[in-house]
C-alpha cells in the first residue's frame, strides 16, 4: 500500500494556484508600501524646499508652515497606518504560504529537502525568509521610517509654534524634541499592538 497517496489533480491545481495568488498578493503589498513611502517622502521634500523659499521673510513663512505642516503630519500618519497594515497582510500571506509548503513536504520522502518548513507560526514563517521577529526588528521597517519622519515634523511644528509665541529658543527646541520622541513612541506602540495579532 502506498504510504504517500497522491492527491487529486484538481486539488493540486487549486493548491498551486493558491500558492501563486498568495505570492502575488505579497508582491502587491511590498509594491504598495514602497509606492506610499516614496509619495510621502517626495511630498515632505517638496514642502521643505517650499519652506526654504519663504524662510527669508518670517511673516511669509508662518502661514505656509501653519498650513502645510499639519497636512504633512496627517499624511504621514495615514501612510504609517497603511504601511503597518500591509506588513500585517504580508505576514498573513506568508503564513498561509508556509502551510502550503508544509503540505508539499508530505507528498514524497524526498520533498522535505525542497519544501522544508519550520512551522506555520509567524516567527517560523519570517525565519524562512531570513528575517527575525521581535521588538527590535520593529525599528527597522518602512513603517518605522515614516513614523520617524512624521514625528520629527510634529516636533518641528511644536518648536516653531513656541518660537512664534516668543518662548526662549532652548525651551522651544527642548519641547520639540519631547514632542518628537513622544509621537514616535505612540507610533511604535500602535504598530506593536496592531502587529501582535498577526504574530500570534
Amino acid at each position: 500500500m502506498d504510504e504517500h497517496p497522491q492527491p487529486g489533480q484538481a486539488f493540486m491545481s487549486a493548491l498551486v494556484t493558491e500558492h501563486f495568488v498568495l505570492q502575488s498578493a505579497r508582491t502587491t503589498t511590498v509594491s504598495e508600501a514602497v509606492g506610499r513611502s516614496a509619495v510621502y517622502l517626495t511630498v515632505v521634500s517638496s514642502a521643505v524646499v517650499a519652506f526654504g523659499f519663504f524662510a527669508a521673510a518670517r511673516h511669509g513663512l508662518t502661514p505656509v508652515v501653519a498650513t502645510v505642516l499639519p497636512a504633512l503630519i496627517i499624511l504621514g500618519v495615514f501612510t504609517f497606518v497603511r504601511l503597518v497594515e500591509t506588513s500585517v497582510e504580508n505576514v498573513v500571506f506568508l503564513r498561509r504560504m508556509e502551510a502550503i509548503r508544509s503540505y508539499y513536504a508530505t507528498l514524497d520522502p524526498a520533498a522535505a529537502a525542497f519544501f522544508a518548513s519550520a512551522g506555520d507560526s509567524a516567527t517560523a514563517a519570517l525565519a524562512s525568509t531570513g528575517m527575525r521577529s521581535g521588538l527590535i526588528e520593529m525599528f527597522f521597517t518602512g513603517a518605522s521610517m515614516i513614523a520617524a519622519v512624521t514625528s520629527i515634523l510634529a516636533g518641528v511644528g511644536a518648536a516653531l509654534l513656541l518660537d512664534i509665541a516668543d518662548v526662549p529658543l532652548i525651551a522651544a527646541v527642548a519641547a520639540g524634541v519631547v514632542v518628537a520622541f513622544s509621537a514616535y513612541g505612540l507610533h511604535m506602540l500602535w504598530m506593536y499592538r496592531r502587529g501582535r495579532s498577526a504574530m500570534a
